[in-house]
């Protein structure tokens, strides 16, 4: 192997796989990074064995070739070198890096000790504005579990229901819901967090369109020069559309800057009951004020004037309500339940397309 690269695609790349290598994994080389010619290109990939990032970059190659290398000691040396050419020679499994001031020797492991890269060669391909399946992820992720003994709900549930592709997420505390596009296909994909989360690092801002393609088993992501392969997760998600009030006897709509600064307040007070505040919605004062109570500490109320229909109270964790605050996006949100111990919505009163649901805590 022997080619030419700019540092900044090479660096870009290894930014964008190095961060699924896996350093404690039982295979070794899955620390390392896949370095490979192909068709006139260089793809750098990583993979765990359950997710696989491959970017292809630009590249002006003499001689094609293959090798792995540590992906942690390439992304820290390339990013330090200068902006400019870098040549790559393969001799052997010894990686020569050559630039105007530096030459350097990384020691690598034969490409035939690197797994497989998963392809998929049939399935369903979809197509998604890159800024609007960033923005859903960015919405939904937050719910999703990070405990295995429930796989199921460690993933990110893409469904197609009544001509409407939902992107859903929750970990039986809380529910992220939003309504992707309209699509006569029938997509059933439960994918795993931690992919999606590594796919909202790769997506850009760009209206670039996403490109999906799935089988029974792998879901592959294609934007632009990159690629993300997941291992699709096995199960049925369960039915959360029933868990989704359509109507609400308690509701007040207000300021979402006024409500998140209640609620980071309020948080400072309830780190010692596990974040629980209480939510209060009066009628008769047209506000919503919420309580916290710290033994230790002392206490605080912190209200808000809002557009109130009915009166009620309902206790919850302050952690999931930031969480939902800091990913809505609208001036002004609306919170709305029926009961103590009913579950809770939020929406932005202006877009009905996103809808965060938090269960309530018994006060």
């Amino acid at each position: 192997m022997k080619l030419q690269v700019t540092q900044e695609n090479l660096n870009k790349a290894l930014g964008t796989v190095a961060r699924v290598a896996n350093a404690r994994g039982t295979l070794p080389v899955l620390a390392n990074v896949l370095i490979k010619t192909v068709n006139n290109r260089l793809s750098i990939a990583a993979t765990n064995l359950d997710i696989a990032i491959t970017h292809y970059i630009g590249a002006k190659v003499a001689d094609e070739g293959a090798i792995t290398a540590p992906a942690r000691l390439m992304q820290d040396f390339v990013s330090s070198l200068p902006g400019g050419v870098i040549d790559l020679q393969l001799d052997e499994y010894k990686l020569h890096i050559v630039t105007d001031q530096y030459q350097s020797v990384i020691n690598g492991v034969s490409a035939e000790e690197f797994p497989v890269m998963p392809a998929i060669t049939e399935g369903k391909t979809w197509t998604v504005p890159s800024a609007l399946l960033k923005k859903a992820l960015q919405q939904v992720v937050i719910a999703a579990s990070g405990d295995e003994a429930r796989p199921v709900l460690t993933g990110v549930y893409f469904h197609t229901a009544d001509g409407v592709l939902h992107v859903a997420a929750t970990d039986s505390y809380r529910l992220a819901e939003k309504e992707l596009l309209k699509t006569d296909e029938d997509i059933n994909l439960l994918v795993p967090v931690t992919a999606m989360q590594d796919l909202l690092r790769i997506l850009g801002d760009a209206e670039d369109e996403v490109q999906v393609t799935s089988d029974d088993q792998q879901v592959l992501f294609r934007v632009g020069d990159v690629e993300l392969v997941a291992r699709l997760i096995e199960g049925k998600y369960p039915d959360y559309r029933k868990l989704i009030p359509t109507s609400f006897t308690t509701s007040a709509t207000l300021l979402r800057a006024d409500l998140l600064n209640a609620a980071k307040i309020s948080s400072l007070f309830a780190r010692e009951s596990a974040g629980s505040i209480t939510l209060n919605i009066d009628e008769e004062t047209k506000e919503l004020s919420i309580r916290s109570i710290a033994s230790q500490l002392g206490e605080n109320t912190a209200k808000a004037p809002a557009k109130v229909e009915g009166s009620g109270s309902i206790t919850i964790n302050s952690r999931y309500l930031l969480d939902a605050l800091h990913v809505l996006s609208g001036e002004e949100v609306s919170f709305a339940f029926n009961g103590k111990l009913e579950p809770s919505l939020l929406r932005d009163p202006a877009a009905s397309d996103y809808s965060h649901i938090i269960m309530p805590l018994k006060s």
